[in-house]
């Protein structure tokens, strides 16, 4: 006996409620107060039952009007459990490999071929398996240089196999020579001052290239100890008579947000964190973007975490205003000096007369 259509919208409501993704690809559901279609599993929040329609393909709930979920994706072919179990493993892999494996040889694991490997492994996490690997390798390479071990020690622990290899990714990886990488500021002379501003203390140091660091805080010597740690090899040099004149510029800079500094900086960090703080210098006064535009000015749409990271390691405040990147929501997020002088210096910025004449 055929079953009814009231008993087949039943079976198909019940894998929703379930979010049943052994049917993804049976059917497709449809909510008439939303206008969006989806697949069963979808993780979206549940609607009335009453609300809900099925449909038996993606085409036939787009010609009744409805377009796809943006969560989901319909029209994508669903990610199978064993695919999902096998990038896991492949990450797995090249995170314990000495050697970064190649894509043949993952591929060949997970039982794909090297092109279908390649787009399910970037779909799920967002990288080819090549550039996962290169930032697991930089990610070794970074921290052997910071324990102190010689750049040969870490050219290894980092899986090159040629020092050749090794320096011509160096600066890409480490956006500076790892000798000046190891050394964390070794032959370095850093002279710097600590004074107060309308958003508390503020320490200004500078090397003979340009201001290095500007730091926020409400404990002068807390500020002094972060330079220390960040420049830990670096000979630290108080500030005479003519630095305390480059601080007090500093300091109206901070106490008058939306002008220019107009000094050189010394921005040391990896090539991404430049590229994502050259980004930010672009933002006008009073103004904000959020951490997936700036990841998309740079050409790393999927890269929002890793430019919140970016803006949580800069060392110059308000120069590189990491302060006007915001939620994707428009919230305040994490800001290295404090949530509230984030809050207080873009209201200062957006009340400024210079950001209302530039309008």
């Amino acid at each position: 006996m055929k079953p009814s259509k009231t008993s087949i919208e039943n079976i198909r409501w019940s894998a929703v409620l379930r979010r049943d993704r052994n049917v993804d690809g049976q059917f497709v559901y449809a909510v008439k107060t939303t206008g969006v279609y989806c697949r069963p599993s979808c993780s979206a929040r549940r609607a009335l039952r009453g609300n809900v329609t099925f449909h038996a393909s993606c085409d036939d709930a787009e010609r009744m009007g409805y377009r796809p979920c943006k969560r989901c994706r319909p029209r994508e072919a669903g990610i199978a459990p064993e695919q999902i179990a096998a990038v896991i493993g492949a990450c797995r892999q090249v995170d314990e490999s000495t050697l970064v494996p190649t894509l043949h040889l993952l591929a060949r694991k997970s039982g794909l071929s090297p092109f279908h490997f390649q787009r399910v492994f970037k779909r799920i996490t967002g990288l080819t398996p090549k550039a996962y690997a290169d930032a697991k390798r930089a990610q070794r390479t970074r921290r052997a240089l910071q324990l102190g071990t010689t750049v040969t020690e870490a050219i290894y622990e980092g899986g090159f196999n040629t020092s050749g290899r090794f320096y011509a990714a160096s600066a890409r990886m480490l956006g500076m020579p790892p000798s000046t990488f190891r050394s964390r500021g070794r032959g370095e002379t850093i002279r710097f001052a600590v004074g107060e501003c309308s958003f508390g203390s503020i320490l200004v140091a500078s090397t003979k290239r340009g201001l290095c660091s500007i730091l926020l805080g409400d404990d002068p010597d807390a500020l002094v100890r972060e330079l220390q740690d960040s420049f830990s090899s670096a000979e630290l040099i108080g500030g005479d008579a003519r630095f305390e004149r480059l601080v007090a510029r500093v300091v109206g800079f901070v106490d008058t947000p939306g002008g220019s500094l107009d000094l050189p900086l010394d921005i040391q960090g990896t090539a991404f964190q430049k590229r994502v703080w050259d980004a930010i210098q672009t933002i006008p006064a009073g103004t904000t973007r959020t951490y997936a535009q700036i990841a998309k000015q740079i050409g790393r749409p999927r890269a929002s975490r890793a430019v919140a990271a970016a803006c949580g390691s800069n060392r110059i405040a308000v120069a590189i205003p990491c302060h006007r990147v915001v939620r994707s929501d428009g919230h305040l997020s994490g800001y290295r000096w404090g949530i509230e002088r984030k809050r207080n210096l873009l209201k200062r910025e957006s009340d400024s007369p210079a950001t209302k004449r530039q309008r």
